[in-house]
């Protein structure tokens, strides 16, 4: 299994590219997010790999960061979505923005990915939410889970949880209370700001 591609930019497409390693070609599909980060054709690049096998071929899927692929694999883990969905969903969201979306429950966020509607949103976050609180209140995750938020985030929701709240209900009121309070709002107003909306 290839895990990791170490070469030149050979050229790349709408959603491609080929890296040359020691003269060999190797495809890979990619997010936009990880095509907007690559060098100039000839530049040397390193580009984390996920290879899916099948009957008929052989797959690789590149991604500039291991966050990026970490949060590829753990939406491939969710029925309905493949391959192509995972990429269109990490091209219209990072994986931070990705896990705020999914733990805020926020489907519109989700379905601007190509090929996502209302229903496979919703199943996205059904089957996610929990694994995403849990990693982001700092309760530990499984392997390939999506990378927690900023510390701030991750404290406040913790804080909550520690006060008898689930980590889904926890890190929804805290991205709630973050969207409303702006990114400079300080922990305490977080919290405070988070309870409130857990009690209403």
């Amino acid at each position: 299994m290839i895990s990791k591609l170490a070469g030149v930019l050979d050229s790349q497409g709408e959603d491609w590219a080929v890296v040359d390693v020691n003269g060999v070609g190797y495809l890979v599909s990619c997010s936009s997010r990880t095509l907007a980060e690559l060098p100039p054709v000839g530049r040397s690049f390193r580009v984390f790999v996920e290879t899916q096998m099948s009957d008929d071929a052989i797959r690789l899927y590149g991604f500039i960061d291991d966050e990026e692929r970490s949060s590829f694999r753990l939406l491939r883990t969710v029925q309905g979505v493949g391959a192509r969905v995972a990429l269109a969903l990490l091209s219209v969201l990072n994986p931070v923005a990705l896990a705020q979306a999914i733990a805020a429950e926020d489907r519109a966020a989700l379905a601007q990915a190509s090929g996502v509607g209302p229903r496979l949103a919703t199943r996205v976050i059904a089957e996610l939410k929990d694994k995403v609180a849990a990693l982001s209140a700092g309760a530990g995750g499984p392997v390939g889970s999506i990378a927690p938020a900023d510390p701030e985030i991750a404290d406040a929701v913790s804080a909550l949880v520690n006060l008898g709240y689930r980590p889904s209900e926890a890190h929804g009121a805290v991205a709630s209370a973050r969207s409303q309070l702006g990114p400079d709002a300080g922990l305490e107003a977080v919290i405070r700001e988070g309870l409130k909306e857990l009690t209403r």
